[in-house]
């Protein structure tokens, strides 16, 4: 092998494959054909030959076929199959070629000349076959001779079919079916088979396996020796194990090394999941193969045996491999097509490995079924990278339990063990007893798989059966670590039995063996429990106790309290009763859990205490754990298990509480009453198994559909949690549960996890289990609580208790608690007996707040008897174990005492009380506006969802919480927008006033429950604080209701960061508005102002009464009104305000003096007042009529603060103010019919310096008519100066009976300045006439406001297809981050819904485009949305991103949910690129095009706009350039970003109107486009009727440097009619040419030199000035529209002329144009003749042109050589040499040889290396290396160029073996070698219509095939008489056109015409009738208007 390596491995390959069926009877097959290639890098996956259909791998035919695939690097072997399905199956095949597209002289021979057929031959359908470069080479197959030996067992035979596949060093045989007569594989016998394969090298293992057919299936296999004919060797594989289900482990299938040696399997867990679809269900055998890294290693076929393979079944499937195979480069999964219903519709395949802890997913979603889609029944599974999951890694052990060999020694009972090491313990593990485990005298052998324990130390085993016959005398146990070898063995030699022994079923069995020794001694202790019940009435229990020891060195584990050795009766009042527990040794015991099941009828316990002492020791080394606490789920904390400390210390100190929400699925069904339980993982213990009996919220029945039951355990810390396991007993009627999600917070650590599930624990769903692994799918920080004990003390006095609810507020350093109502379920605050008080104790959560300072407690004195004597409350702050006392010893009664039911107390230690008492210097009394500044207003709106019931009648209060404070409870009274609040669907708003809190953290909300609909769904809330400038969305999307979710009615929420909105803060302005005095100054209107800074920043208008009654109040008649308003800061300067009124009210009229502004100086030191004088009227009866005016200020009055503290006071003059300006408005209607307008106009100005407001034109000084047809209307408006004008807005109101309305222009004069502006219009204004608007905006000039043009910033093209399952559609805002490589990505991209849509709708498909930062190489996409809530879910069907700059298209098939409670609970997911199909579309370059509209009038269009640029590299597709509401307008100048094919330089362009829309014609001046700065100039009507011609279409050359890159001319086109019968037509001719420069345009044969044109024999002659000369002329594309009597039509040649260049070209045809004749095609591409004068020489030259790189060491003083490697051959070594006369190769330099050679074809690629000068073997120059950058070839002859992007180091080498291999990255092609490729080819087209309902159209169907060499035009796709494109059928067409090369895309489309036009097109299939070469488009999407995106055509690009 050459050592000759591309420099980067490329990862893809395009292989070409052909494969020759023989010329022999029967020799075809219908069969699916699958190819394997095996190379040195690796195995591909097996790829399908997809046929055309039925014509391929027919009698002696040869069929191409092109594989893109793994680079395999040189191909060793290749595997050839079928599946066996269709009529005839059986193929003979000749050979196979296999050809590496890149280097094509690598052209490898696979003779085969063999049947692969089941009836034919030796029945192999599977070949392997080895290659040669040589095709005369016959290559060696080696023959493995293969003895099976059955065993001398009864029953041992077997009639199944039994299987072998042979591993060697070289691959693998594949699955060889072992003929089975009969006779085979009887008892004893021994059977011989004989296989060909190629060598496999020495042999490794074999796996060997039947397919359980028959009736006596199971089979008994001694040996198998296999001998090697070959290599002379045999090898023995000795098994002596059963293969059948019912015997042995049950398996049917082995892996054996060689010798025999017991295979390390290493288990893999495969899931497969059926799809939810009708008919999905199979009888049919599964098989799967596991392939690991680059295909090296696999799994061989393995038979998935007991699976049911049902409908929406999940069937899962432990397989044992003797390889390492994880994570796997693929799946590959079938069947064997037998049973009645054997199609299957597989949905997935879950694989996970335990022992790399790694979870794969592999998505299908296809049939696997001969009649539905492709047909196939076996496929390749990739996996899905983005779901893949890191779980925790187990390793394989065997585990042997050897039964003692004694009489009824053995147990029918289920086993449970549970080992412990030093590093942790295992779960609990069953072992399944089969009826035969477990018997007397055998040893069972099981699988399992542990974590990493460290050193083992202990076993526990035990059973639950406590009958009669369950006992069980166990003799020992063994552990095998199967990959190292560790052993241990655990000895028991005792009864697990009731009545044996000491009763006990349960063992504890110390560690033994050389591991051990060292490391602990395993004693066994018995340990003396002693349980002393209290004396509290009531306080016995019969239900089951149990306790466990919790020790230094691990725990005893659940132990029932069964044998007491001192009472009969146990756990009675006052009984202290004793129980042995035997465990190895425990070291010092820490803690006791102890608890009961519930049962019984008193199940109740008080336990008061627990003693522990080991057996033999004296009684005072007894350790005594304390409880005095009920196990009652009716008393207390409900809590039946605790876990105990021992006496003295703090239990709360020790535990940690983890509060657990479970929420139930909302789907049928769901609700479950069986027994959960959970068992919480962490960092550095674990919890047990944990049953969730008792809730905190306690919704009476647990785990009830779409509820969410919350429960609390106390236990040690674990740490972090890693994850949980949840599960149920599956008890019960209703067993099966949907489980939803558990979220569990722990507020010590500060943590809240989100543990999603979202899937049936259910013997009847999915895949039939009831308990689960979660992993968290987030962890979010919450605050970090600790725990306060608060002890209550009721005093002793009489009545002193009370039974009112009783609060509580605790109030520290750093803040307070919320109000706490003090409750637990215990009767509290009673008057306890006389000399012991009643003390309440409660745990509190809160916030660390420091020192304690005060604490107010209260009561609500309902109840009976309210009066309460409180003694005194103590708190322990658990975390600091301080210890505060609160002494009261007062009355909180209304009839006691002073009367008052609240208390403040302080704690009692003096150095509390006396702290920071010295702050007393208040500040200066604060005003209204300082005060303003200093407080913050919360606009809040709460959003009520729209569900049924929604809404709610309580009173609704919220706190907000920030950073430094809270607001405290603020009730939501008034709501700003509606009357009846917290209306299904509604938003309210309230405002909420605070002092500084800081930033706000969360908030609380809820309502009281009153009246009487009072559950409520609050979807969202919002908070908007102007001053801070920050709007915060919290989402809550929750029920607030006693009976619906977990009954929660307040909660807390939390912000979304996403939604949250960032601006610049508000600022307070004090607005004192002087009104004057004169008779009727007040007005009763609605006054609003605007505040202008400089450079036109505005606010915006704000109201100042907030209501009619404010209004009614303010403004009257001399009086001076004061606002306090927030607005926009506008800067430091007011330039000027706007001040005015609606004019509503009894009298509107009013006479303002003048206005004052006063705000505060940036620093707070002090503020300032500005003047604005106005002393006018604004009323519509006085003085100039006007209700707005624009004030400038006059002065300023600031006050400032000095450091001495003094105010001081400056006052002055403002200079030179903005003027006020008078304009005159003249408003011209258009002249046309129906022009004028009866609505009311509004005019806003805008300039540089601000805007005059809207204005309403009310009174016209020219016509008492306003806007009237033909007419100008003259207004005038004074307005503070404005500046520059440049733009205006003019609507109308759409009032009255006609208002649409044609406005000409705006033309306005500022009668100051006298300068005039311009805004023409031209346009209507209207709801029904051209774009439908009533509202335009208009610039003067030419002002185009376009982004600034940044390279770094590049157009991404995103299509995101949503789900259509229920609830699929959200209406969030989704974004998408894409990544590149490192830490390179662009900023979130939001994909906002154009105006219109407000949700991405089930089943829709929605564009955008985004700009974003170039990344470089796409590595990873993230795609999310905001929303927070559990509604917003949305399901993503499928993402596309095309990304045009690097001409790639990457399609994402998710079907992934993106939602909180759906899925795995993401919002948001990363999408590894990997999981995209990665398509070209062809690398665009990005133009920006100006369009200049003429300045002419009405020379302004809405017709739709189309564009094609032609340059000498070919030309773009025609692009149509959006309208986008005001482009093409007169005089206007409109840029556009365009993605345009890399054709530069350009030569020509042309412009297409289609005349649609009110205003069809247009005026082009002319375009002009950035990147090359060409100019193309039209200067012309593109109309019907205004242009000479009616021409709709122009065609402008390039002028660049104002030299025109086209010449003018005539071109004169002579048509030959054929002198054959009936030749002439009637019909109406057109044709195409097509020339160095681009295509005519279609150009109609109208005007002929003939009065009756294409007679039989005739010349006629057609003339075309004014065109723009194509230079040489390549083809002709002619057709008829076969109109008239006789259209068909035989035509001769066609000679066109160009006066230009003076050259005439031929195109000769002698064919038929007709329905009825030759192929029957009206349309023909002909060829130019004159181009075949070029015959290709034998030999020719090539030119080498290398550059040197221009970096420190890349030059070279050696010689460089070269091969290159073409299609046709390979050339010899040309030498490149250096010589001291002429130096090559210098650093940057460009350096030109030229060889002469043999014509090698397109160069594909090139070998260059890098050898001595002298030729010397030197030793000296080892590092040499030559840095070369790129290297251009072009063959002299026809002149194409090819490019080799290099950028490598070529080492000096004496020796030729040592090169790099380049492959071409870019060919530019000439124009001679294009024309010369145009020779005529028929295309094989076929098109496949989906297999779906409705798939099926009747419409006219068009196909366009576009190549590298041109396009076929666009085709109607009919035959005659045929019901074509139906459901799940394959059309065939012919097209006969030139060779258009390689194929790049496919574009299909119909007319939408028929009764169902909707269409789903599967896929089209083009193949090249002249190589054979087929290409496919997959398409697989509807062209339907009524769904998805609308399409009804679409571009399909190949997949190799």
């Amino acid at each position: 092998h050459e050592s000759g390596e591309p420099l980067a491995q490329a990862a893809w390959r395009v292989y070409e494959v052909v494969t020759v069926t023989g010329d022999v009877r029967g020799a075809g097959t219908d069969a699916n054909v699958f190819v394997t290639l095996f190379g040195e890098f690796g195995i591909t996956p097996k790829t399908h030959l997809t046929s055309k259909s039925s014509t391929a791998f027919e009698r002696s035919k040869t069929d191409v076929f092109r594989v893109k695939t793994n680079n395999v690097g040189q191909i060793k072997k290749i595997r050839i199959e079928h599946d066996n399905t269709g009529l005839n199956a059986g193929w003979f095949l000749d050979r196979v070629i296999v050809t590496d597209m890149n280097r094509p002289h690598l052209r490898f021979y696979f003779p085969c000349n063999n049947w692969l057929s089941k009836e034919d031959g030796d029945g192999l359908y599977v070949r392997d076959l080895i290659g040669s470069l040589n095709p005369m080479d016959v290559p060696k197959i080696n023959k493995y001779v293969v003895r099976v030996f059955t065993g001398e067992v009864s029953g041992s035979g077997t009639d199944a079919d039994v299987f072998i596949n042979i591993f060697g060093e070289k691959g693998d045989t594949g699955v060889r079916k072992l003929d089975n007569d009969k006779d085979n594989f009887e008892k004893g016998a021994e059977d011989k088979f004989t296989l060909d394969a190629p060598n496999l090298g020495r042999l490794r293992k074999i796996n060997i396996g039947h397919n359980n057919k028959g009736g006596s299936a199971g089979w008994f296999l001694a040996k198998v020796i296999i001998e090697d004919i070959g290599n002379k060797c045999v090898y023995q594989f000795p098994v002596g194990r059963w293969f059948a289900l019912d015997e042995d482990d049950g398996k049917i299938q082995r892996d054996i090394l060689v010798g025999g040696t017991e295979a390390t399997g290493i288990v893999y867990n495969v899931a497969v999941v059926t799809g939810d679809i009708r008919g999905a269900g199979t009888n049919s055998k599964i098989h799967v193969i596991l392939h690991g890294s680059k295909g090296l290693k696999n799994s061989g076929t393995i038979f998935l045996e007991g699976g049911e393979f049902e409908r929406a079944r999940t069937d899962l499937f432990n397989v044992e491999i003797a390889s390492l195979l994880s994570p796997l480069s693929r799946v590959t999964i079938g069947h064997d097509n037998c049973g009645v219903s054997s199609g299957w519709y597989c949905e997935k395949v879950v694989v996970y490995c335990p022992f790399t802890g790694i979870e794969q997913t592999f998505p299908c979603g296809k049939w696997l079924d001969e009649d539905e889609g492709d047909g196939l029944i076996e496929r390749e599974l990739y996996e899905m990278v983005s779901l893949r999951q890191r779980r925790l890694k187990k390793n394989p052990w065997s585990l042997w339990i050897w039964t003692s060999d004694i009489k009824n020694a053995g147990t029918d009972a289920t086993i449970f063990f549970q080992i412990y090491g030093d590093k942790g313990k295992s779960d609990e593990m069953k072992l399944d007893n089969n009826s035969d485990n477990f018997e007397a005298g055998q040893t069972d052998k099981f699988m399992i798989e542990l974590p990493d324990l460290g050193t083992f130390y202990k076993l526990r085993i035990w059973h639950e059966k406590r009958n009669p016959f369950a006992g069980w005398h166990l003799d020992k146990v063994t552990l095998l670590k199967t990959l190292t070898k560790d052993k241990y063995s655990f000895n028991c030699g005792r009864w697990l039995d009731i009545n044996e022994d000491d009763n006990e079923v349960v063992r504890e069995l110390p560690a033994e063996g050389s591991l051990v020794t060292e490391v602990m001694p395993g004693e066994m202790i018995k340990y003396r429990v002693t349980v002393c019940t209290g004396m509290v009435s009531g306080s016995g229990t019969d239900a089951n106790v149990f306790v466990c020891l919790i020790g230094d060195q691990g725990d005893t584990g659940d132990r029932v309290l069964y044998k007491c050795i001192n009472n009969v009766n146990k756990f009675e009042k006052g009984n202290a009763d004793e129980f042995f527990v035997e465990a190895v040794t425990l070291k010092q015991v820490r803690r006791v859990r102890i608890g009961h099941d519930g049962k019984g009828g008193s199940s109740g316990w008080y336990l008061a205490k627990v003693i522990v002492r080991e057996e033999g020791q004296p009684e005072s080394e007894a350790v005594e754990f304390p409880c005095y606490r009920w196990l009652d789920k009716n008393e207390d904390d409900g809590q039946i298990v605790r876990e105990l400390v021992p006496a003295g210390e703090s239990p709360l100190l020790k535990n940690v509480s983890y509060h657990i929400s479970v929420k139930t699925g909302d789907i049928p069904g769901a609700s479950s009453d069986s027994k959960v339980f959970i068992k919480l993982y962490g960092e550095k213990a674990d919890t047990s198994k944990e049953t969730l009996l008792v809730s905190d919220n306690d919704l009476g029945n647990y785990f009830e559909r779409g509820r969410v039951d919350e429960f609390t355990i106390d236990t040690m810390d674990i740490g972090k949690i890693n994850r949980i396991l949840i599960g149920h007993d599956n008890v019960g009627l209703r067993s099966g549960w949907f489980l939803a999600s558990v979220q569990i917070t722990v507020p010590v650590q500060g943590k809240q996890y989100m543990f999603p599930c979202n899937r049936w624990l259910d013997k009847d769903e999915a895949d039939g289990r009831v308990e689960v692994e979660v992993y968290p799918s987030e962890i979010l920080p919450i605050e970090k609580l600790i725990n306060y004990e608060v002890s209550v003390v009721t005093g002793d006095v009489r009545a002193a208790g009370t039974n009112a609810k009783v609060f509580m507020q605790i109030y520290g350093e750093t803040g307070k608690t919320e109000l706490i109502i003090l409750e637990n379920r215990s009767n509290n605050f009673e008057r306890g007996a006389t000399d012991i008080f009643k003390v309440d104790v409660f745990t509190i959560k809160a916030i660390d707040l420091g020192e304690l300072k005060k604490l107010r407690i209260r009561h609500d004195n309902s109840g009976s008897s309210p009066s309460w004597f409180l003694e005194r409350v103590e708190i322990v702050d658990l975390k600091e174990s301080t210890t505060y006392y609160f002494p009261c010893q007062r009355w909180l009664a209304v009839e006691e005492d002073d009367g008052q039911i609240v208390r403040e107390l302080v704690p009692v230690d003096e150095a509390f009380v006396k702290k920071d008492s010295e702050n007393d210097g208040q500040s200066l009394a604060t005003l209204g506006l300082e005060q303003k500044a200093k407080s913050t207003t919360y606009i809040v709106k709460v959003k009520t969802g729209d569900k049924k019931n929604a809404g709610t009648d309580a009173n609704v209060f919220i706190t907000l919480y920030g950073s430094k404070d809270d607001t405290g409870i603020v009730s939501l009274k008034a709501s700003k927008l509606n009357k009846n609040k917290f209306e299904r669907g509604k938003i309210d708003e309230f405002t909420v006033e605070s002092v500084d809190i800081g930033d706000l953290k969360k908030i609380k909300i809820g309502h009281d429950n009153a009246g009487n609909s009072n559950g409520w769904f609050l979807e969202w809330v919002e908070i908007d604080a102007p001053s801070l400038g920050q709007c915060l969305k919290f989402p809550c999307g929750r029920w607030l209701d006693k009976s619906e979710d977990d009954g929660a009615i307040e909660r807390f929420i939390f912000p979304a960061e996403l939604q949250t909105k960032e601006y610049i803060p508000f600022v307070p302005y004090e607005i004192t508005v002087y009104t004057s005095d004169i008779f009727g100054a007040g007005t009763d209107a609605d006054v609003f102002i605007v505040l202008y800074g400089s450079d036109g920043i505005c606010t915006q208008q704000k109201s100042l009464c907030l209501n009619k009654r404010e209004q009614r109040m303010y403004f009257e008649r001399n009086s001076v009104n004061q606002f306090i308003v927030e607005l926009e800061d506008v800067g430091d300067i007011i330039e000027k305000i706007r001040i005015g009124h609606n004019g509503g009210g009894l009298n509107s009229g009013w006479h303002l003096d003048r206005v004052a502004i006063r705000r505060l100086l940036p620093n707070g030191k002090g503020s300032e007042t500005i003047t604005f004088p106005c002393e006018r009227w604004l009323a519509k009866s006085e003085d100039d009529g006007e209700i707005i005016r624009e004030l400038v200020p006059s002065d300023i009055f600031t006050e400032k603060l000095m450091k001495d503290g003094t105010l001081k006071q400056i006052e002055e003059e403002v200079e030179d103010p903005l003027e006020v300006h008078t304009y005159k408005i003249s408003v011209f209607t258009g002249d046309i019919y129906g022009a004028g307008t009866d609505a009311n106009v509004f005019l806003n100005i805008f300039g540089d310096l601000g805007d005059t407001g809207e204005r309403k034109l009310s009174k016209s000084e020219t016509n008492f008519n306003k806007f009237e047809r033909g007419q100008e209307d003259t207004f005038t408006i004074q307005a503070v100066d404005l500046g520059i004008l440049y733009k205006i807005k003019i609507r109308h109101d759409n009032s009255m009976f006609s208002p649409d309305w044609f406005l000409e222009k705006v033309e306005i004069l500022d009668e100051t300045t006298e300068e005039s502006f311009v805004f023409l219009c031209e346009r209507w204004l209207s709801k029904k006439k051209e774009d439908k608007k009533i509202e335009r905006t208009l610039y003067e000039q030419v002002c185009v406001w376009l982004q600034a043009f940044n390279p770094a910033v590049i157009p991404y093209h995103i299509t995101v297809t949503t789900g259509t399952e229920y609830d699929s559609s959200t209406d969030s805002r989704v974004f998408i981050i894409i990544m590149g490589p490192q830490k390179v990505r662009t900023e979130r991209l939001w994909l906002d819904l154009p105006e219109g849509k407000d949700e991405f709708a089930d089943g829709s498909v929605e564009k955008f485009s985004v700009w974003g930062l170039d990344v470089g190489e796409i590595k990873k996409v993230e795609v999310g949305h905001d929303g927070a809530t559990p509604e917003s879910c949305w399901l993503m069907e499928e993402l596309t991103i095309v990304v045009p700059t690097k001409g790639v298209m990457y399609n994402f098939v998710c079907k992934c949910w993106l939602a909180r409670d759906k899925g795995d609970g993401l919002t948001s997911r990363i999408l590894n690129i990997l999981d995209a199909d990665c398509v070209n579309v062809g690398i665009k370059i990005l133009y920006e095009v100006t369009v200049v509209t003429g300045d002419i009038e009405s020379g302004g269009t809405d017709a739709g706009i189309f564009m094609t640029v032609f340059g000498s590299n070919g030309n773009t597709e025609e692009m149509q350039l959006d309208k986008n509401g005001d482009r093409f307008e007169r005089g206007q100048e409109d840029s556009f970003i365009m993605e345009i094919a890399d054709i530069a330089p350009l030569r020509k362009m042309r412009i297409r109107t289609d005349a649609k829309g009110t205003r069809p014609d247009w005026f082009l001046e002319r375009v002009m486009c950035s990147v090359s700065l060409a100019t193309f100039t039209y200067g012309d009507w593109l109309s019907k009727v205004k242009n000479a011609k009616g021409s709709l279409v122009c065609e402008m050359p390039a002028m660049i440097n104002d030299e025109q890159m086209m010449e003018d001319t005539t071109y004169t086109i002579q048509v030959k009619t054929s002198d054959i019968g009936g030749a002439g037509t009637d019909a109406n001719v057109s044709l195409i040419l097509f020339g160095e420069n681009g295509d005519s345009g279609t150009l109609a044969l109208k005007e002929s030199n003939k009065s009756n044109k294409f007679e039989r024999n005739q010349m006629d002659e057609f003339s075309f000035p004014d065109m723009l000369s194509l230079g040489d002329l390549c083809k002709v594309r002619i057709w008829h529209d076969n109109k008239g009597i006789a259209p068909g039509w035989h035509l001769e040649y066609i000679d066109v002329m160009d006066s230009a260049t003076d050259k005439t070209f031929r195109f000769q045809c002698d064919r038929w144009l007709a329905k009825g004749e030759d192929d029957g095609q009206l349309i023909r591409e002909l060829a130019c003749a004159n181009n075949d004068i070029l015959e290709l020489k034998e030999r020719t030259a090539y030119e080498i042109v290398t550059v040197t790189s221009n970096r420190e060491d890349a030059e070279t003083k050696e010689n460089i050589w070269i091969i290159l490697e073409g299609k046709l051959g390979r050339s010899k070594e040309f030498l490149m040499e250096n010589s001291s006369k002429k130096r090559r190769f210098g650093r940057g330099s460009t350096d030109t040889f030229q060889f002469s050679s043999k014509n090698l074809g397109d160069i594909a690629a090139i070998c260059v290396g890098h050898c001595p000068k002298d030729g010397k073997k030197s030793s000296a120059k080892a590092d040499v290396y030559w840095h070369v950058k790129e290297i251009i070839i072009t063959e002299m002859e026809l002149c194409n160029k090819y490019f080799f992007k290099c950028n490598g180091k070529i080492p000096l080498r004496y020796k030729r073996r040592d090169y790099k291999v380049f492959e071409c990255a870019k060919v530019i092609e000439s124009f001679a070698s294009k024309a010369r490729s145009l020779v005529p080819v028929k295309y094989e087209t076929i098109v496949v219509t989906g297999f779906e309902k409705g798939a099926g159209t009747d419409a006219n169907v068009f196909i366009t095939i576009f190549g590298l060499n041109g396009d076929s035009g666009k085709r109607a796709l009919k035959q005659k008489f045929r019901n074509l494109f139906e459901r799940g059928k394959t059309n065939r067409f012919y097209l006969e056109t030139l060779d258009m090369g390689e194929l790049k895309k496919v574009r299909i489309e119909h007319d939408n015409s028929g009764l169902a036009p909707g269409w789903l097109v599967e896929r089209v299939e083009i193949t090249n009738s002249a190589t054979g070469v087929t290409t496919i488009f997959p398409c697989g999407k509807w062209l339907d208007e009524n769904r998805g995106d609308g399409l009804i055509w679409r571009d399909l690009f190949p997949r190799y």
